[in-house]
């Protein structure tokens, strides 16, 4: 029996990387939350240490960014959170390096800051951006909001005049931290004029471009090596260190490491906190009539992803449901707090929390079953959403269903909640595949997906062992580096099962192909087995697959789509996630602590390909919900982080874990990601179950405080 290199402690992750003569980096970081930086003196650093300013990186271009260029390498002019980078050093030891950014001299002009995404929206608040360019696509407005997306179907607003109830709240969910048990860590090099990371993320043909953008370069003169990381959960979606390092490892001229301690994975990038106004009209049969989402998400410092965050939130707020008349205004606003980027559940587990409580208020304000009210308007196969486009391939009663079934809820349901949920996948996205007969007789799997601890390689084995009918143990995955694998759009959004087992399958019919006129028949006429390759009719002529080293099959798969900014038509996802949760709970009346008693998830799989993966992502995403239900905020002051470690930032222990069950609903003809279905969810449940216990609340995360308030 082979063991999992995690399990015996073998597996190199990215801040296991060594090369000779390496350097260490360390990253001096603005106690400011808002302030010019006027002069930076590094005179007192020993001659031995090399450092990073402004002055070191005027050749390149200015700002990066993956959706705004709007982020320097180290601070130019100003400084726009606590933590913003100012300066580095690459020194021979950690300590070398700590000690020299000890005796770097920066003299600040503090400004005014703004720190709450409603306020910073309003045109008193200080400008934190300049004469920033923004994409064709992003609808900036304002003083300092970035994107703003708006949808519209039916009579909109106006809609709500055909309503007999109309019931509108507030809700808010605070930001969170990734919390991956790897921090970010990253390796750069330059080798004749190339420049190679190694590093961890999820993006690697992203961050090839943009390092190719920043440093103006040619792309094929980067080449980025993906090492496995020990979690991301989004963190390390796009560049982070890469910049930085990079920088550092071309002025050194020897290789640099960069790796975040804890605190600084705190001020480097985490969940958009958010706040909504929402109101929802209904008939009062529960039919839902009208709906509208007004919605701020707080993207700090610099935009990063948050206008896609925005986007998705916006209409995941709209909820599963045949709604008539749908206005969604969603805005992405700079604020002087640390950037905010994807986060496991990508915008849903915001957007879904307001929605779901409105949808237990509007049952209360009826007098109508919370289970019933949700099934007399959720989606079916050939509804409408709002965006547009036709539903197929829905799942959202039956998910509904089974969570209702594992809380018994016809029995009584003092104590207990339901939410469902719909989520978008990266839309339009694109995968190449590529399947490759090496001298060994192994098929020889390339591709771009990453591995965070999701299993991808046994995925993969098993789709590339289906659709050539071969043993897994015949397919190897090969490494991830862009000088070797096709291009793939990135592995986020729970697409890559979805993605990878469609472009498989292309490469698999490619390389049957290719097989097959090698032998001169036609591919139906081809038999493969472990033992090679073989045609039907003659059993004795069998050539083992080493015969046919080079051989490759390429495959692609491409979804189109894309929504309009300005009226949120068009194809918002070319597979809808679909999931639902159940929740009971106990609220002690005289502290507020709340207890899980049963809490169950049911989400839509598709076709399982590694039944022990999808159950451990099911696990993890539960889990996950639990914490943003009960524990996880952080806490600001001023912007400056105050529970940035983990004694005081609290994620859920196996003490706080209940004993859950789950459903994976199979069926269709596709393989869908799972690896977030449960996450958003999960905390509406429990709140919902809450508010059926006495205590209505409207905030995540539900401190036992925030519990005894709520009214």
């Amino acid at each position: 029996m082979t063991l999992d290199p995690r399990i015996t402690g073998r597996i190199e992750y990215g801040q296991d990387q060594r090369m000779d003569g390496m350097l260490h980096a360390r990253i001096l970081r603005s106690p400011h939350a808002h302030a010019n930086v006027l002069s930076i003196n590094t005179s007192g650093v020993p001659s031995g240490v090399v450092t990073l300013t402004r002055d070191d990186v005027a050749d390149l271009e200015p700002l990066y960014g993956p959706m705004v260029k709007d982020q320097p390498i180290v601070a130019r002019d100003r400084v726009l959170h606590v933590g913003d980078a100012v300066a580095a050093v690459a020194a021979r030891t950690l300590r070398e390096a700590e000690e020299a950014l000890e005796l770097i001299e920066v003299e600040y002009a503090e400004l005014p800051g703004v720190f709450d995404p409603v306020e910073a929206a309003d045109g008193a608040a200080p400008r934190l951006h300049e004469g920033i360019e923004f994409p064709a696509d992003l609808r900036p407005d304002g003083h300092n909001v970035c994107h703003r997306f708006r949808l519209k179907s039916g009579l909109g607003n106006d809609g709500f005049a055909a309503a007999d109830v109309v019931i509108q709240d507030s809700f808010a969910i605070a930001g969170a931290a990734h919390v991956p048990m790897e921090p970010h860590a990253t390796l750069a090099y330059w080798e004749g004029g190339r420049l190679h990371l190694i590093t961890g993320t999820q993006t690697p043909f992203n961050v090839r471009r943009d390092m190719a953008a920043l440093f103006r370069i040619p792309e094929e003169m980067i080449r980025v090596v993906v090492a496995p990381m020990g979690g991301s959960f989004g963190a390390k979606t796009f560049m982070r260190l890469e910049p930085i390092t990079a920088a550092l490892a071309r002025k050194a001229r020897r290789p640099v490491r960069a790796v975040l301690s804890r605190a600084e994975e705190f001020i480097t990038v985490n969940r958009h906190p958010a706040q909504f106004r929402m109101r929802l009209g209904a008939n009062r049969d529960g039919t839902f009539v009208a709906k509208s989402v007004d919605a701020w998400w707080d993207t700090g410092a610099y935009a990063d992803c948050g206008p896609s965050v925005c986007t998705k939130g916006g209409y995941a707020a709209v909820g599963p449901y045949r709604i008539p008349h749908v206005t969604v205004d969603s805005r992405c606003v700079y604020t002087n707090m640390p950037p905010a980027g994807a986060f496991r559940g990508y915008a849903a587990t915001q957007g879904v929390w307001a929605s779901e409580r409105m949808t237990d208020l509007m049952a209360e304000r009826l007098g109508i079953d919370p289970l019933e009210l949700r099934l007399r308007n959720l989606l079916r196969e050939g509804d409408r959403f709002a965006t547009g486009e036709v539903m197929h391939d829905v799942r959202f009663a039956e998910c509904l269903r089974s969570a209702a079934d594992a809380v018994e809820w016809g029995e009584g349901r003092k104590n207990k909640g339901l939410a469902v949920m719909l989520k978008g996948m990266q839309t339009p996205s694109r995968t190449g595949v590529a399947l490759e007969i090496d001298a060994g007789g192994h098929v020889v799997l390339r591709s771009a997906t990453t591995d965070m601890g999701q299993r991808p390689g046994t995925a993969q084995r098993n789709l590339a062992s289906r659709a050539l009918g071969l043993s897994p143990e015949l397919i190897t995955v090969g490494p991830n580096d862009t000088d070797l694998v096709p291009f793939d759009t990135r592995t986020t959004s729970s697409r890559s099962t979805f993605m990878m087992s469609n472009a498989i399958r292309e490469a698999a019919h490619d390389l049957r192909q290719k097989i097959a006129e090698r032998f001169e028949v036609a591919p139906e006429d081809l038999v493969l087995s472990d033992e090679g390759v073989g045609v039907a009719g003659s059993p004795d002529l069998i050539r083992p697959f080493a015969d046919l080293a080079g051989l490759r099959g390429d495959g692609t798969f491409v979804t189109p789509g894309g929504l309009d900014p300005d009226t949120g038509q068009g194809i918002a996802s070319s597979h809808w996630h679909q999931a639902a949760a159940s929740a009971e709970v106990s609220v002690d009346p005289q502290t507020g602590v709340t207890t899980i008693t049963r809490l169950h998830t049911a989400v839509y799989a598709g076709n399982v390909v590694d039944r022990a993966g999808a159950e451990l992502q099911n696990e993890g995403s539960t889990i996950f919900g639990i914490g943003t239900a009960l524990f996880e905020g952080i806490v600001f002051e001023g912007g400056q982080v105050t529970n940035g470690n983990l004694s005081d930032y609290e994620i859920p222990s196996m003490l706080d874990v209940p004993e859950f069950t789950y459903d994976l609903l199979e069926g269709g003809e596709h393989s869908h990601g799972l690896g977030e279905m449960a996450v958003p969810v999960v905390p509406a449940a429990i709140g919902n179950a809450v508010a059926a216990a006495g205590h209505p609340v409207r905030n995540l995360p539900m401190s036992a405080e925030s519990v005894l308030g709520a009214q």
